[in-house]
């Protein structure tokens, strides 16, 4: 029998992830999938792995590792020219070393084996390194050693391969190794042979089984663009992203909960060459406006994130290809996620800026940190040695090269780049805050300048000119008790979601979809509808560029409203959120894009056309029934159950009973499925016949704020009375109001919380209610914390 650990070559059918130490991780991965998985129908390309053996057998039978010894002995890593110098040295050390015969023979025997099994006299392949010590549960090496792409015939695979030893010594890889303490030589290096998929024909991106930003565990996130996967993995392009929510994917689901286009503008194919295996080109504009996969592509890959998941029983970065010969995906590479997967959860720490600026330039978040410092901007890796510590890196895109100065960054901005690029992932490890495709970011952010870079505002990041001063509050979840009343949070925005749901919370009283329309959509929804008889001509080319592909105009409208509920629904699940329908005022409408034409004026819009009274008004109904549909598509397309709707503004139990009429007929009918649906309590109407409203709805929630206003005949948008102290919740007449609704609503068996600012603004308040009875109280979420402990020792008041 052959000794395994003697082997120069080991085929993927013969590989376990047992073998990290002769294959490394990445090889060990492939092998394991190979095995385990391709039987239960995950799909992943043959090959094979020259192993580490194989490695330190050339450096042994050549005789040059006492020369690299020598070349790296005494190197200082922040010296960068010196790094560069030796570096550059070892590499051209390795390549000037003729291959053994034993090793170069046992290559190309399987390389010809590898080729039969797929009929072909030289097949193409992937030449990817696996180092021995890479993606270990505390680093994640990602892209430290170098990969060849379309590699065809003997002469070039070993070439390749070699290309790929000399690589475990490019001057990132040796900073990295001496930043994480690795001896040099105690790492092997293994190459993965796997035969390419044609996704140069196709498209191709990045997998993680939990969101990168907030770890939170029960989404797949995905990341597409056409062509080689290189770009993504690279940050070249700015690349579409999916959302998938794993536990309604498990119970048969199509619960693609979010997916945002990218602009895709660069693709790397196949080249036509030995000499250039690859080449990059532009992509057209027609294909720019398309996403890279259909839904059920989406779904299939998150699927097989989830096994592969389950089958390592950790979250895990995966890399994922589609062939455009035959349409069928493939995952190519599987490792551990080595960033959110190993922080502590036994505190929450977060980072608010205490005042805000003028933003200079926007982008994609990498994790939720504030950086400050000068701009020092880097147009080419040439050039790293010229970047000052401490400073703001600014440049297009890193690669593994830049690693060396992105540690000593105080945060970095890339013009190009998703979530799963290499700058977001290296940064992540490093805990420095970055921002990823802002595009204009090298031209806007000029040397020298002083900024402020966050990460700490949800999904979009914002570079502030100036420092900014701002905060770090660290809190301990160890013993951190609960009281009797339910505290739940208002949200807003659906990027922040998943990073609020680790606050410990019993849900959210009040998801507002204003933020979602604003931030998301941007279009009044009858500018949608009746796109053809709009008048404004810029309204009408900029609903053009917004809406992107969509041919039904209305259908964007449902399904960007969707995705931001199920963002918030997915977050939280299975505790409730409650939505509230929008609750826009008219002038508010009429900003919205096209929606001059939609809207009246009203002297004041606060006690106007609002709320419910416009949801069965012949002139609007038509974009009511759009939230209704978006609704239906969260509870019975996602499967976001825990999702619950809240009706604002009712003035009376007959306008309750036409927008319930309206819901019913949209497939929205009260009690199906679950349905639960609120009324605000507002409107001292809603106080004076509770009893009647509880006949109609599931609950109540209390808006402090208008039935502040309405009970003291205060306009709370002049705020004058409110400076004369006049205007405020804790008013004898308004807790006078708020006590007996919450009577009402106990003895109709009704739940009752409060959603309005007072409890957050006063905790005397948040006191009040507790002992009134209150059910739920939901705040603001940078007063849960405070509210809950505030309110952990009290009980409230026990009742029929």
């Amino acid at each position: 029998m052959l000794n395994r650990r003697t082997q120069f070559v080991l085929p993927f059918s013969n590989i376990t992830i047992k073998d990290v130490p002769l294959v490394g991780g990445k090889n060990a991965s492939l092998g394991e999938m190979y095995q385990t998985l391709v039987a239960k129908g995950v799909r992943v390309p043959n090959g094979f792995a020259v192993t580490a053996y194989a490695y330190r057998y050339l450096l042994k039978a050549a005789g040059i590792e006492k020369e690299i010894r020598r070349l790296l002995r005494g190197l200082d890593t922040n010296n960068l020219k010196d790094l560069a110098r030796r570096g550059d040295l070892v590499r051209r050390t390795i390549l000037a070393t003729k291959f053994p015969a034993p090793l170069a023979r046992a290559i190309i025997q399987n390389y010809r084996a590898l080729s039969k099994t797929f009929g072909v006299k030289m097949v193409d392949v992937a030449v990817r390194s696996s180092a021995t010590a890479e993606d270990l549960p505390d680093a994640s090496f990602a892209g430290q050693q170098e990969s060849y792409l379309n590699i065809k015939g003997e002469a070039e695979i070993l070439e390749a391969c070699k290309k790929c030893f000399s690589s475990l010594f490019t001057d990132r890889a040796i900073s990295y190794r001496v930043d994480k303490k690795f001896d040099h030589f105690k790492i092997g290096l293994s190459i993965a042979v796997q035969k390419m998929v044609r996704s140069d024909k196709a498209s191709s991106g990045v997998m993680f089984t939990l969101d990168t930003e907030s770890g939170f565990r029960d989404v797949v996130l995905i990341n597409g663009s056409w062509g080689l996967g290189e770009y993504v993995v690279k940050g070249m392009v700015n690349p579409d992203e999916y959302y998938v929510f794993k536990p309604t994917l498990k119970a048969g689901y199509q619960s693609v909960i979010s997916q945002k286009l990218g602009s895709k503008k660069r693709k790397l194919i196949y080249a036509g060459s030995d000499h250039k295996p690859t080449k990059d080109m532009p992509v057209p504009p027609d294909q720019q406006k398309k996403f890279t996969l259909k839904t059920k592509e989406v779904l299939e890959l998150a699927r097989w994130g989830v096994q592969i998941e389950d089958h390592y029983k950790r979250p895990m970065d995966i890399e994922w290809a589609k062939d455009g010969l035959t349409n069928h995906l493939y995952i190519v590479q599987a490792r551990p996620e080595t960033v959110q997967a190993l922080k502590s959860k036994q505190f929450l720490e977060s980072y608010h800026l205490k005042k805000t600026g003028k933003v200079l330039v926007r982008g994609t978040a990498v994790g939720s940190k504030i950086g400050q410092g000068p701009v020092n901007a880097i147009f080419s890796v040439k050039e790293i040695s010229k970047f000052k510590p401490g400073s703001v890196l600014v440049t297009e895109m890193t690669d593994p090269d830049w690693e060396p100065v992105m540690k000593q960054a105080s945060a970095i901005v890339t013009n190009s780049g998703g979530r799963t690029c290499h700058a977001a992932i290296v940064s992540r490890e490093l805990g420095i805050p970055c921002i990823v495709g802002t595009v204009n970011g090298t031209r806007v952010l000029k040397n020298g300048r002083k900024v402020t870079v966050s990460c700490a505002e949800g999904e979009e990041g914002k570079i502030y000119d100036g420092i900014i001063p701002f905060e770090v509050i660290k809190t301990s979840l160890k013993k951190f008790r609960r009281p009797k009343v339910k505290i739940m949070m208002n949200v807003g925005e659906p990027d922040q979601a998943f990073t609020l749901s680790f606050t410990p919370n019993d849900g959210v009283g009040l998801a507002r979809e204003e933020f979602i329309i604003n931030n998301s959509i941007k279009i009044h929804p009858l500018a949608l509808i009746h796109f053809d008889k709009l008048q404004d001509k810029k309204a009408k080319t900029k609903i053009t560029e917004l809406i992107g592909g969509y041919s039904n105009k209305p259908q964007f409208f449902i399904d960007k409203l969707a995705y931001g509920i199920a963002m918030i629904g997915a977050a939280f699940y299975p505790k409730d959120v409650i939505v509230r329908l929008s609750d826009f005022k008219t002038n508010e409408y009429a900003n919205l894009i096209g929606g001059r034409e939609f809207e009246p004026k009203e002297d004041n819009p606060m006690i106007g056309w609002r709320g419910a009274s416009r949801y069965y008004d012949p002139k609007y109904e038509a974009a009511f029934r759009l939230e209704c549909k978006a609704f239906k598509k969260v509870r019975e397309q996602f499967g976001l159950t825990n999702v619950k709707i809240m009706v604002p503004f009712c003035r009376t139990v007959e306008e309750g009973q036409k927008v319930l009429s309206i819901m019913a007929s949209e497939g929205l009918k009260r009690g199906k499925n679950g349905l639960e649906v609120y009324v605000m309590c507002e409107i001292p109407a809603n106080v004076i016949l509770a009893e009647e409203f509880a006949k109609i709805f599931d609950g109540f929630s209390i808006g402090s704020n208008d039935l502040t206003q309405l009970t003291l005949g205060i306009d709370r948008d002049s705020g004058i009375l409110k400076i004369a102290g006049i205007g405020n919740e804790k008013n004898e007449a308004v807790k006078t109001l708020i006590r007996q609704v919450i009577q009402k609503a106990r003895v109709a068996k009704r739940k009752i919380g409060i959603c309005g600012q007072a409890p957050s603004d006063f905790p005397d308040f948040a006191e009040f209610l507790v002992k009134e009875g209150i059910n739920s109280i939901s705040l603001n979420p940078d007063t849960v914390l405070a509210t809950t402990l505030r309110l952990a020792h009290m009980h409230p008041k026990k009742g029929k």
